[in-house]
Formats: C-alpha cells, structure tokens, sequence
C-alpha cells in the first residue's frame, strides 16, 4: 500500500479557497434564480442544457450525463419541470425503456426571462473580480481538472 500524500500548507490553503469559493459562488447564483425567477438552479441548468440541445430534445441518460446528476434525481427534477408545463418527456420509438426531455416553448420562454439576471450575477461575482489575464488561467485551471476528472473539456472560441 503506498503512502498517503498529504497536502503541504499551502495546497491545504489553496484547497480551502477554492472550495469555498466554487461553493459560495454556486449558492449566490442559486439564491438569485430562485429570488428573482423563482426557478431552482438544478432546474435552470436543465433548462439551458435542452436550450442548447438539437430540436431542443435530450435522452434522459444524456440529460443525467450532462448535468453529472443521477438518473433518479434528474427524473425526479425533471417530473418537476413537467407539472410547471416547462419540460415534457417523449418516449424512445427504438428503445421503450429510454425517454427524452423536450423543452416547451413555456420552458424556453421561463428560461430567457431568467437569463439576464443569472448572467448578471455571473459577470459580477465571477468576471468582473478578475483581471483576463486570471480569466484566462481560470479556463486553462478548470480545463486541467476536467481533463483529471475525465469529462469533456471546452474551449472559448477565438473572439
């Protein structure tokens, strides 16, 4: 068995920092979609992953995979979503034991109109604290730990 490699000083403060901060920013955003749009942010980032989906359409599986959630929390948030009338699920016609997730025009409509407010509070608590030479080590940084996690790993497009 080999031996544990703790954490120096440093890397625990680091470690410490970045934690908080990725939890603090994550429960800002929340608060704002739920005060201003009423909308929880488990529920907004579905909404946006469908947007952005073809034909606005998602197999749950994909859907789940997508927002790293299981599939019984994500059809469970997702039944939530249908009885607002902002999702609705389509069955698989090749496989009956898959499902889809379809965006309503009601879902896209409560989506743009919490948009605005969400990117708000996204420029001011995350971009606009950073210089962009820091936004970019911020993507290079977030990239490198998507890469150890084994997930997709996105880039900016040259603007």
């Amino acid at each position: 068995m080999s031996e544990t490699r703790w954490l120096t000083a440093c890397e625990q403060e680091v470690w410490r920092a970045f934690i908080t901060a990725a939890d603090g920013l994550t429960d800002q955003l929340a608060r704002q979609l739920q005060r201003d749009s009423g909308m929880p942010y488990t529920y907004y980032e579905i909404l946006v992953a469908l947007s952005e989906a073809p034909e606005r359409t998602l197999r749950m599986s994909e859907l789940a995979g997508a927002r790293g959630s299981s599939r019984s929390r994500l059809s469970h948030a997702v039944a939530r979503l249908e009885e607002v009338g902002w999702v609705r699920r389509r069955t698989c016609p090749t496989d009956k034991r898959g499902s889809f997730a379809v965006l309503t025009d009601k879902g896209y409509s409560a989506l743009e109109a919490a948009a605005p407010g969400h990117v708000t509070e996204v420029r001011e608590k995350l971009f606009d604290v950073l210089t962009p030479q820091q936004v970019e080590q911020l993507g290079e940084i977030s990239r490198a730990i998507l890469r150890g996690l084994g997930a997709p790993t996105p880039h900016c497009p040259v603007e």
